[in-house]
Parts: structure tokens; sequence; C-alpha cells
């Protein structure tokens, strides 16, 4: 009997409707809707036509038939949601707090059907006897266009259809009449838009859009790489599905691990996810799983067309592929038969969203494996501190690889340079004397250098050297960096908002012209490598060169392919590059993360540190890294220069304990913004006293509200209440009792409120 009813959720991200609506499926579109499928649907009182998505059916009404609605028509350009990925949504709503319309458009790729690509023939039907035959009937008809298409035909009997009516000049008239004759047929075949046409090369320069043939000997994994390769197989075939953390040194391979598990997954006629934090990193990496896999690989990115994005998911849903790659939202391509989801950098930032529902893509891979039969993999050589916790306490499998891959490829000589020093010699340069003389015998030698700082732009504010007044942001509560200095695009720009203005000739507070830009950014460094080494060809490489599509891949292409001495850029390039001939790095200030007004700012900073070391000597050059401090003695500092991880670990885990911080206990933000002040401080007292009273049983701590740190971004004000708890799901308790106060409070109808359990930035 085929379902009568369909449980909708509407698309309006309102906590009040956040529920699911029962409507009557019409005789008309039984067999036409699934779960998943958009429909249209009247709601409310005046019977608007609003949009859902079919979360489940049932052959009993929950209300009186009589006045129950019926579904007005199914999507049909709509791509239907599968089941598991409402699953998946409804886990996401309830562990981060959302609304279950955004979380089930966090899980889709794509919301609509777009039209495919076709190629169309021209096929001769007749033999070329009978051809011969039908020319000298159409001579005698001085049919001219039929006997060019037909000698054409004779030489090759498939010809493109754009050659008939370009080259050959035949009109559409033709063609049909020779198709109602059945002398030709017109044949049309759908294919894919190819997503690495114009971004991934060969060695030799080849287009990798058809599949590659490995045209270099097959790597062959090494004594610690196949034993952790043996671990993870053997648990598979044992039917045992686990998440293993796979720690190793930069350049030890761990790609390697993980091409040589997916291959032998994928013979099990299984399909593997693998994400990586940046889009700039789908290069190298996607250009190493082609070898292997030839076209049975793609990506999935938020650079990719709607078209393009389209077609890899049909391919994902079809099985027409085995790997994706990409970054976050990769994680939801619906592949019929997961087997594995690889995580590489696990311990990045970026696989936590920033917006609602802010999830966490390391957490939320464990949960789809679980409901998948999948195994996760996480890689990295610089564990988050709460993945290498779980290691140590049995919850994940531990797997290490300790040396690099390539034994003549040594880790990096690192020098910590105290600038405090270069201040005392009188060296007010952005580069100290030790650096600035390894780049000079670097560049001697033809050998290449990157060099990183984690701030784009020119310099870090602009102010008056007369009375100090800072140029700042009407919209936020930041200052404005400059860009282009000295050129006619020469301006003031704020990263929050966007807003730009020209940069003022003369302070508006003392009339002073004296007006110049305080700290460095990519823009300043590039240009300062450019004078000191007038000779040496400079690259860049942060948001404002890579905002165009592929402009990642050119970039990093050409510094592949030694087009340019000298890499300038932000953390973007110091993950998970390999470049053989770069034997230079060097970190420009490394504190710009290490003060950060959050409890992981050491944490990130260990991370790019040792990731930016790992960029050096990865071939068999000898590599040199310099770090640039104003802090040599932080335990961060020295630890990255010994790239030691466990003294790093220890020394974190003891200031986590101590202040109770994840993993030792979990944090739930409260973040509020609004177009007013007064109103968002009310919500915020109101919130914070309830919020005492619900978590009051359980003892949990509630600290705050306070302004966030950038108390206002875009005219719109912020504020934040922070929660503690050992207990996750105590902190997920409190959060439904908020989001049903929520509901029904008229001072949060004007404001926008969000969760976020355990942040890695402060707000």
């Amino acid at each position: 009997m085929s379902p009568r009813y369909a449980d909708i959720i509407i698309d309006i991200s309102h906590e009040a409707i956040d529920r699911t609506f029962q409507y009557r499926v019409p005789e008309s579109l039984i067999g036409k809707i699934g779960i998943g499928s958009e429909v249209s649907i009247p709601f409310g009182r005046g019977n608007h036509v609003r949009n859902g998505y079919v979360v489940s059916f049932s052959e009993i009404p929950v209300f009186d038939e009589e006045k129950m609605k019926e579904i007005a028509s199914v999507k049909e350009e709509g791509v239907p949601i599968e089941s598991s990925l409402i699953a998946l949504a409804s886990f996401i709503k309830e562990r981060y707090g959302s609304t279950m319309i955004n979380a089930l458009k966090t899980v889709m790729p794509i919301k609509e059907k777009v039209r495919g690509l076709t190629h169309k023939e021209v096929r001769l039907l007749i033999s070329k006897e009978e051809a011969l035959d039908k020319c000298a009937l159409y001579r005698k008809k001085n049919a001219k266009a039929k006997i060019r298409l037909l000698e054409e035909l004779m030489e090759d009997p498939v010809i493109p259809y754009t050659l008939v009516t370009g080259k050959l000049n035949i009109s559409a008239s033709t063609l049909n009449a020779l198709q109602k004759e059945q002398v030709v047929v017109l044949e049309e075949e759908g294919y894919y838009r190819n997503v690495l046409q114009e971004q991934v090369k060969d060695e030799k320069g080849a287009v990798c859009g058809n599949p590659m043939k490995n045209t270099g000997s097959r790597e062959i994994p090494n004594e610690q790489q196949q034993a952790a390769i043996d671990r993870i197989i053997s648990d598979y075939e044992n039917g045992k599905r686990d998440t293993y953390l796979l720690k190793g040194v930069t350049g030890s391979g761990k790609t390697l691990v993980y091409i040589e598990v997916i291959e032998q997954i994928a013979a099990m006629g299984k399909q593997a996810i693998v994400l990586i934090p940046e889009i700039a990193l789908t290069y190298q990496t996607v250009k190493r799983f082609r070898k292997r896999f030839g076209d049975k690989v793609t990506i999935m990115n938020s650079r990719l067309s709607k078209g393009e994005r389209y077609d890899q998911f049909e391919r994902a849903k079809n099985g027409e592929v085995s790997v994706i790659i990409g970054p976050r939202s990769a994680l939801f391509a619906p592949f019929p038969n997961l087997g594995i989801i690889v995580i590489d950098e696990e311990h990045e930032a970026a696989y936590k969203s920033e917006y609602p529902p802010k999830y966490h893509a390391r957490e939320v891979a464990i949960e789809r494996a679980r409901m998948a039969g999948a195994s996760v993999l996480l890689g990295s050589a610089t564990p988050s501190v709460e993945s290498f916790h779980h290691a140590m306490q049995g919850e994940y499998q531990l797997l290490e690889l300790e040396g690099r891959a390539n034994e003549k490829a040594e880790l990096a000589s690192v020098s910590v340079v105290d600038l405090r020093e270069e201040l005392k010699l009188g060296n007010r340069s952005i580069f100290s004397h030790h650096l600035k003389g390894l780049m000079a015998e670097t560049l001697q030698r033809k050998q290449q250098i990157m060099l990183f700082i984690n701030r784009r732009g020119f310099a870090g504010f602009i102010s008056c050297r007369s009375c100090g007044y800072v140029f700042k942001c009407p919209h936020c509560d930041v200052s404005l960096t400059e860009h282009f200095p000295g050129t006619v695009r020469e301006k003031l720009v704020c990263h929050y908002c966007g807003y730009e203005r020209k940069k003022p000739v003369e302070c508006p507070e003392c009339g002073s012209k004296y007006i110049a830009g305080f700290g460095i950014g990519t823009q300043k460094v590039e240009e300062q490598v450019k004078i000191q080494f007038p000779e040496a060809k400079v690259l860049r490489m942060d948001m404002d060169t890579t905002k165009n599509k592929n402009a990642h891949e050119k970039i990093l292409e050409q510094f592949a392919n030694r087009e340019a001495d000298v890499l300038v850029g932000t953390q973007m390039i110091v993950k998970g590059h390999d470049f053989s001939n770069v034997t230079l790095v060097g970190v420009i200030a490394a504190d710009l993360t290490l003060f950060d007004n959050d409890y992981k700012s050491a944490e990130r900073t260990f991370d790019l540190l040792t990731q930016a070391a790992g960029r050096a000597g990865r071939g068999s050059l000898k590599g040199e890294v310099v770090i640039q401090t104003y802090a040599p003695e932080h335990y961060c500092i020295e630890a990255a220069a010994k790239q030691d991880y466990l003294a790093f670990y220890e020394e974190e885990k003891a200031y986590r304990s101590l202040l109770s911080y994840p993993p030792f206990c979990h944090v739930l933000a409260v973040f509020m913004e609004g177009k007013y002040y007064q109103g968002v401080v009310m919500l915020s007292e109101q919130l914070k006293k309830n919020l005492e009273i619900w978590g009051e049983k359980e003892k949990v701590r509630v600290i705050g509200p306070c302004d966030a740190t950038i108390a206002r971004i875009n005219d719109r004000y912020r504020r934040v209440i922070y929660l503690k708890h050992k207990d996750y799901d105590s902190l997920v308790n409190v959060k439904n009792k908020a989001e049903a106060y929520l509901e029904n409070s008229q001072l949060a109808k004007e404001c926008f409120v969000s969760f976020d359990f355990d942040p890695v930035h402060s707000y």
C-alpha cells in the first residue's frame, strides 16, 4: 500500500516552525515523491505557497484528515536528499544547535538540478554502396547539401554535429529530411562537466581530464607505512570499523598510506571521501590520487559552478567515482557504499563550520561512518590536542610514522631569531640579518624560498604619526588595513565587512600629513623582497590573489615549475605542499597568532610553525627554517623549533586541564548579535539568568555575558555567554532548553542567536 501522508520540514529558517508538518499526498503524485524530495505546499492561514522537504511517510494521519492540506507539486528540478543524510542532519541539529532546515541545507551539496551537457553526433545508417546510390539520386534533384553530408559520412560514418552545422553548413531542415528517409540519425549522449581539466596537470603538462596512466613507477610503502596500512585493512576485513589517528612528521608519507588504504577498500566495491582543509591543497592532492585512480577521482568544493557540483553529485550517487576530494562540505557526498572517510591535516580549524549549525567535520565524519559501516582515518603531523588525547585514552587507534618517507630528506634545521635583539642592533627591517643572509645564499644556489606571514594586506593598521589617530571601519570595531600602497589601486580595507575607502592624504583629527602604516602583511613582505632582491621573481598567495577560480592551482603550478624564486603567503602556503627545490622557509612574525584572545592560540601557533618548517628540505637538498619572534622562550616556539610534538602536548595538556578547557572540559558559546546594542544586552542578561537555572542541577558553569572581542561588525552588536561542563550531553540539555525559551522570546526575534560547542576561535 502506497503511503498517503508525508511529514515535511518547511524551508523557513525559524525556530518556531522547526518541526514537521503532515500533508496528504495526492493520487497524481504517488510514486513521484520520495524521502528528501523538495515539494511545494500551502502553508499558514493564507495558504501561502512554500517549499519544503519530505523527511518521512506514513499511512495513518495524525490530524483530522478533512482539515489536512495537500501537497501542491513536487519540484522536478530539485535533487532529493538521501535518507541517510536526513538522519545525519538530525544528528547535526541536535548536537550543535540549529533549525532542522539549516541542518538539511548543510548536508545538501547542491539544491537544484541543472541542465546537463550533451555531445551530438550524426551517424550514417546505410552502407557505403547505398550512400553512393543516394548521391546519384540527389544529383538529379540538385540536392547539394545532402550530397555534401553523405560524401563526408562515407569517409567517416560518425561526425560531430558541430561539424555538420558549421564547416559543412548543413541546415536543420536538410538533416531532418535525411533522418525521415532513414539515411542518417542524430544521436545525443550526455556527459559530465570536467572539473579537473584546467586544474590538474601531470609533470609533462598533459591535462588530466581523462584517466591518467601512471607515468612513473608505483610508490612502494616503507616498513612503517605498510604496518599502518596492514593494521587498518586487517581490521576492515575482519569487520572492525574504527577511528584511526595517523601521526607522522611532515614528509613522512601519510598521503601514500591514504592512497593504499583507499585502493584496497575500493577493491571491495566501496567509496572514499578525502577531506582537505584548504581548497589550495586540491592541486597536489588530486594530482597524486589521479595517478592511482584515474577518472575515478573527482572534487567537490564551493569554487565549482552549479552545473559542476550537480555533475559530481550525480557521479557520486551513481557510484561512477570511487574517491571525492574536497574541503569540509565534501563530507556530505551522497556515496551509496561509503567505506572510509579520510581527514587530512585533521588539526585544522577550517574543519569547524563558522555558520550555524557550527559542526565539526571530524565528529560528523565519525557519526556518518558509524551510520554507513565505514572507517575514519585522521592524519596530521601535529594532531589536535583533542584527537591525541582521545588516542591516548584508547578512543582512537594511534598509528605513527616517525621518519620522512624519502630517506635522503632529513628534517630541516631550525633557527629561532629574537627580534628584540635585532632591534638592539639597529635592524628595523622585516628581515633579520640571519634570514636575509640565507635568502641571498639560497637565491645564489638557484633554490627556492617560502616566506610565511599570517596576515594579508600591506600594514596591520594606518595611523597619524602626529596625534596617533587610527583609521577605523565605520561599521566594525576594527582598524582598516592598507592595500596596494603607492599605486593607483591604493586603498584602506576592512577585512570583516569589506568596507573600502581611499587612503587619506591628511589626518581628520589634526590635519597632519604624516600618515603611515604599522605592522606588516603579505603585500609588504612581497614589496620588501623585491626591494632587497630585485633579481628574484616573487609570487604572492593570499585571499586577495586567489579570489578567482583556479587561482590557487595557477600560482602553485608556477612555483612548482620554478617560474618564481620566492613564494610569499599566508597559512595557505604552509599546509601539505611538496616542493623539492624549496630549501629555505622564513616565518616573518611568529607572534601574530601566539597572543590571540583564545585558549587555542598556542596550539595554532605550534601547528603553523611546525607545518611551515616541514615545507623545507623535502627533496634531497638540505632545508633550513628561520622563525622570527619576540617570544623565543615560549614553550610552543621552543617545541616547534625542535619539531617535538610530545613536548608541546604535555605542556598544553597541563594548561588545558588546569583551566578546564577541551578535551578535559567542554565549552558552549552562546553568541548573540543584533542591530541595537541595548536589545542585545537585555537578551544576554535574561538568557544568563535562565542558563544558570537550567544548569544548576548539573553544576554547569556560566561565564558572562560580555561584549565579543570585536563588539561590532557590519553595524551589528555582538555579545557572548560561555558555559563549561565535563559532560557534553549536559551542555546539550541546557542548549535544548535555551532553544525552547528563545522560540517564545520577543527579544530573541530581534536578535540572532547561535550555539557553538567547543569553539576553535574566541568571540
